[in-house]
C-alpha cells in the first residue's frame, strides 16, 4: 500500500507547526543580526605600501570577528587580484577593537597610511525596507490574481499561504543560528518567493489536469496523492540541481556570499517541502477535503 501524503498531512503540519514556533520565538525575543547594510558601520581607507589581496586583508579581520567586513580594492592596477589602496567596510565597532585590527594588520601586511576613517549611516533605510516589503507583498497579490485567473481562487489562497511558510522558515533559520542579515539576504528572499511559488504551480497544474480525468470511484484524496507522486521525480530532480549549484557557491563562493547562498538553499528545500507535502492537503482543506468540489 502506498503512503499516502493527504492522509498523514497532520504530520507533515506538525513539523513545520513547531519549527515555525521555535522561530517565531527567536524572532520575537532574539531578533535579527542586522548586517551593516542596515544598522550602518565604519568605513577604513588604507593605502598600503606594498600591494596586498583581499584574502590577506579579511584573514587578519578574521580575528578580530571582522570576517564578514566589505572589502573592495582601489586604484588602477594590472594585477586585479592585489592592490595598495584597500576601502574597508565593518559593522559598528569600538575604538579599540579597530586599532588592535589595525596594529595586527600592519604587523602582517606592512607600513600602511590611513586615508580616512570615519563612522557611516545604514545604506538600507527604513523607506527601503519598506519599500522592499512592499514588493513583496504585491507580488503575493499579483499572483493571487494570476493563479485564480489560471485556476481558482482556493488554489491562490493555498499556495500564497505555502510561500509565506517558506519566507517564514528561511526567516527563522537566520534569527535561530543569529546569521548576519544584509542587502543581498533582501535579494536571496525574493528568489526564494520565485522558486517556491513555481515548484507548487506545478503540482497543481497537474491537479487540475488530473481532474480532467477523474472518476468518481476515486475520492479527491486519492487523486490529490497521485498527482503530487506524478510530480515529486520533477520536484526532487529540480530541487537537486539547485541545491548543487547553490552549495556550491556556498561552500567556495567566500564569506561574503555566504550568508546569501545559506538563505537559498533554505528557501529552496523548504520551496519543495511545501509543495510536495503541503500545497495539495492545503488546497484539500480550503476545499474541506472533498466535502467542496474543486473546479
Amino acid at each position: 500500500m502506498k503512503f499516502s501524503i493527504v492522509k498523514n498531512y497532520r504530520i507533515f503540519f506538525g513539523i513545520y507547526i513547531i519549527f515555525l514556533l521555535i522561530g517565531v520565538g527567536s524572532m520575537l525575543f532574539r531578533g535579527f543580526n542586522l548586517g551593516i547594510d542596515f544598522t550602518g558601520g565604519t568605513i577604513i581607507d588604507l593605502d598600503f605600501v606594498k600591494p596586498v589581496s583581499v584574502a590577506e586583508v579579511r584573514d587578519v579581520l578574521k580575528e578580530h570577528d571582522l570576517g564578514n567586513s566589505i572589502i573592495q580594492l582601489e586604484g588602477n592596477t594590472e594585477n586585479a587580484e592585489s592592490a595598495q589602496g584597500v576601502l574597508i567596510r565593518t559593522g559598528v565597532i569600538t575604538d579599540e577593537v579597530r586599532r588592535a585590527a589595525m596594529d595586527d594588520m600592519q604587523a602582517k601586511l606592512g607600513t600602511y597610511d590611513i586615508q580616512r576613517v570615519e563612522q557611516v549611516g545604514a545604506t538600507i533605510g527604513g523607506e527601503l525596507i519598506q519599500q522592499a516589503v512592499t514588493a513583496i507583498v504585491l507580488s503575493w497579490f499579483l499572483m493571487v490574481a494570476y493563479i485564480t485567473f489560471r485556476f481558482e481562487f482556493r488554489f491562490a489562497i493555498a499556495a500564497i499561504i505555502a510561500l509565506i511558510i517558506d519566507v517564514m522558515i528561511t526567516l527563522s533559520c537566520f534569527s535561530l543560528l543569529q546569521l548576519e542579515m544584509d542587502s543581498s539576504f533582501v535579494a536571496a528572499l525574493l528568489t526564494v518567493v520565485g522558486y517556491s511559488i513555481n515548484g507548487t504551480i506545478v503540482v497543481f497544474d497537474r491537479i487540475r489536469e488530473n481532474l480532467k480525468i477523474h472518476r468518481r470511484s476515486e475520492s479527491l484524496e486519492d487523486m490529490v496523492d497521485n498527482s503530487i507522486r506524478q510530480t515529486m521525480t520533477r520536484s526532487c530532480y529540480t530541487v537537486g540541481t539547485s541545491l548543487f549549484a547553490v552549495a556550491s557557491i556556498f561552500f567556495f563562493g567566500g564569506d561574503t556570499i555566504r550568508n546569501f547562498s545559506f538563505a537559498m538553499m533554505v528557501g529552496f528545500a523548504s520551496g519543495a517541502y511545501t509543495s510536495i507535502f503541503l500545497a495539495g492537503p492545503l488546497l484539500l482543506l480550503l476545499c474541506g477535503r472533498g466535502k467542496k468540489k474543486i473546479s
